[in-house]
């Protein structure tokens, strides 16, 4: 009589999940690079009490049958990697990819990384390297005597040199796809880890087979949108305290139910 209780406690859990996924989404609304995260949901499993087509009497079945249900429950979040809007910075070191890919970065255990902000240093000894210092692979160095940079939309990177005429070309810039890049798990720090749902990552020069082109002096900021997020705010607000009217009435009747004479 009160599974009610029950299946209004998993709604009220699913809408703690997605509050979760959508405050971190507004938390990282200025994060450059970060894609914004969705909580996906499933009905339960049923009781079924009597199945379709089962016979009724002699000579009927029933049509319908009858099945209860027992609420919700989170199946997945799913990372969203539409473009995020692109600002110009002016730094020529802060690179965007425009389209598809991730740029390789290089933990400090050695194992491979991937990560779209591209708001690139120098270390000390002038590898480009991001914002916590971990190299992007493979291994690009500035010269000490370079007095600019440039970065082609292909990824090619060249230094100007005081004295020399041209430009010279000190490395290239790869970027990796993916088949299911919502099979990505997410590190931190705006890094994401390969596993065997998203598949085995394809690198190459940007530009080719199907991977974004680079954009230097520029950053990708969050594709986080506030209003959408404020109205998922306010709809999972409102569908919990739904749920927690729902846990008050069935608690009034049962205790109508036990008081009974």
């Amino acid at each position: 009589m009160f599974r009610s209780l029950d299946i209004a406690a998993t709604g009220m859990a699913a809408q703690e999940s997605q509050l979760d996924a959508i405050s971190n989404n507004l938390a990282n609304a200025n994060t450059v690079g970060y894609k914004k995260m969705r909580a996906d949901f499933q009905d339960h499993i049923y009781q079924t009490v009597q199945a379709s087509g089962a016979q009724t009497s002699s000579t009927t079945q029933s049509p319908t049958g009858l099945q209860v249900g027992s609420g919700v429950r989170m199946v997945a979040t799913t990372r969203h990697y539409t473009q995020g809007a692109l600002t110009t910075t002016g730094n020529p070191l802060d690179v965007a990819i425009e389209g598809n890919g991730f740029f390789v970065v290089q933990q400090p255990d050695g194992t491979p990384a991937y990560t779209r902000a591209g708001t690139l240093k120098t270390d000390a000894q002038g590898r480009l390297v991001t914002a916590e210092g971990m190299p992007i692979e493979p291994a690009i160095t500035i010269p000490p005597d370079a007095v600019g940079v440039s970065i082609g939309s292909e990824g090619q990177v060249s230094v100007s040199i005081k004295g020399r005429a041209a430009p010279t070309q000190v490395g290239q810039i790869t970027i990796a796809n993916f088949v299911n890049p919502a099979g990505l798990s997410a590190l931190g720090h705006s890094l994401l880890q390969a596993t065997s749902a998203s598949g085995d990552p394809q690198v190459g020069n940007p530009g080719t087979d199907g991977r974004g082109t680079l954009l230097q002096n520029t950053v990708e900021q969050s594709n986080v949108e506030v209003v959408q997020e404020m109205i998922g705010l306010i709809s999972a607000q409102r569908t919990y305290d739904v749920n927690s009217k729902v846990v008050a009435a069935a608690d009034e009747m049962l205790r109508s139910a036990t008081q009974m004479r």
